[in-house]
Parts: structure tokens; sequence; C-alpha cells
């Protein structure tokens, strides 16, 4: 059987709570090797000491990973790269529009309601064929799906199967997508396909809520010429009105739970995992 190779990869924009300990827990629990990566492109938010406290919170969940961790701050040429290549196949333009003006053109009485994609409403196409030769870098979806046609994934998670997504499905439902953005120069779409790329990712393991955006990652490797790996996106852990866990909800921060005494057994239990004594070497979560 092939060596299965997964990653866990948090932001550090805030302190980890039970929904990031059981993201990590089954993606670990899923690998032969299992990798740390910290998406910390978004340096206004990002901060040492948030980074700091998720490797000790996770080392206090009884994970270790491969050194040297990667930092998606140290790989900016990776992802200029990959826009340059891009780029050079005519397949992107550059966008001056702001979110404002986005939804004035979207809130038109001839545009009817506007269609939710992965990133929110799908762009209405404002700047395509204008030639800006700044603003942030979009991708012509309708472009690229006539290149590569209709595009899927093997899904092992809650939507467990293979999902297929036709040339008309892309431009309606997704549309013309956002590479880079003015203020950071990149995206998470990009850095996260060139980085699962680089670390040889053999299964994505993420939460459901990123599942729609699967989409435009497989295209986003077509593109580029990089592999698809299998793709497994868990449940979400959520509160007791049923929302989902945010960065925002320290009162289940597990700094929380640490200093009230909890132990890594207790957190198993808490997100609904077995305890560590009950699973056999190799279990699959």
């Amino acid at each position: 059987m092939a060596e299965r190779v997964t990653r866990f990869a948090p932001s550090p924009t805030g302190p980890l709570h039970l929904g990031h300990a059981y993201a990590a827990l089954v993606a670990a629990g899923r690998s032969d090797r299992f990798l740390l990566r910290i998406e910390d492109i978004d340096r206004a938010r990002c901060k040492p000491e948030f980074e700091a406290a998720i490797l000790d919170d996770l080392r206090w969940l009884g994970l270790s990973w491969e050194i040297p961790v990667m930092r998606q701050s140290d790989r900016l040429p990776a992802y200029d790269a990959a826009l340059a290549r891009l780029y050079e196949t005519g397949l992107t333009y550059h966008c001056t529009c702001t979110r404002g003006d986005i939804k004035a053109a979207l809130s038109a009485p001839q545009e009817g309601a506007a269609m939710i994609g992965p990133d929110g409403p799908v762009y209405p196409g404002t700047c395509r064929g204008k030639g800006h030769r700044a603003g942030a870098l979009r991708l012509d979806m309708a472009a690229a799906m006539a290149r590569l046609g209709e595009i899927g994934f093997h899904e092992t998670g809650v939507r467990a199967g293979e999902h297929i997504y036709s040339v008309a499905q892309m431009i309606e439902k997704v549309g013309d997508i956002a590479l880079a953005r003015r203020d950071i120069g990149t995206s998470y779409h990009i850095a996260v396909v060139v980085d699962d790329a680089a670390q040889a990712i053999t299964e994505v393991t993420r939460g459901e809520d990123l599942f729609e955006a699967t989409a435009i990652h497989v295209v986003l490797q077509r593109l580029l010429g990089l592999p698809t790996p299998a793709y497994h996106h868990h449940r979400l852990i959520r509160d007791d009105q049923g929302k989902r866990l945010a960065k925002r909800d320290d009162a289940r921060a597990l700094a929380k739970y640490r200093a009230e005494g909890a132990t890594p057994e207790d957190v198993r239990r808490m997100v609904g995992l077995p305890p560590i004594s009950s699973q056999k070497s190799g279990k699959i979560l």
C-alpha cells in the first residue's frame, strides 16, 4: 500500500480550539507521515505568540511531525512563480474592483439574486477583458474550463465518492476567483495547491466547510501540472447551538481546558474520538 502523507495547516491568528484539535488528530490518525504547515501569509493577523501556542498545544495532544515545519511566509517566491505561469497562459486578468464595487454590481436590478460560491458572491466579471495592469489577479474561469473540460476528485470523508464538475458549473457557480489579493500578493487557493504539491501530500484532510473550494484547487492543479491528491473532508465540531467553532471561540480554546486540568484523552472524548488506548496501530479515523 502506498505511503499516506497528510498535513495539518493552522493559521496563527488565534488560539487552537476543539475544532482544530479534532482536525489535527484526524489528519495524524490517517497518516503514515504527518506534516505540519503554518499558514501565515496574512502577516497583519498572524502573531508569533499564536504560533508558539499552536505548537505547544499540538505537542500536548501527543502529536509529532517532521522538521522543518513549512511556513507560507517563507514561500512567497513559489507562489509568485505559480501566478506568473498562469498569467503567461493568458488565463488571468487584473481586477481593480473593490468589495463595494462588486456588491453594487451584483445588486443591480437586472442581475437578480447573487450566486454564492466558495469565495462568497460570484464575481460578475466587471474587469474581464479591460486590460488592467494592476490590482487583484483573477482566473478567467471560462477560458480555463474551455482548456480543461470537466474536472473531478475523489472524496473519502463526509461526501465519499467521485465528484465531477462540468464546465458550466464552474463558470456559473464558482466564477472568476481571486488568485492574488492586492494586500497579500497571493491567496489561500494558490498557496494551498502549491504547498500540497511541494510537501507531496497524498490525502488532504480538512473540515467539510472547505469541500466546495476543492473544485477550485483541482482546476489550479490541472493548470499548473500538479498532482491531485485524495480528499477527506471531516465533520465540524460545533457549539451547543450547532454553530461551527471559530478562532473567536476562546471559551473552547485548548488552553482553557488545559488550565482547568483536562487531559488529551478528555479532549479526544469531547470531540468524539476514541481514546488512544483503544486504537490499534494503523487505525484510520
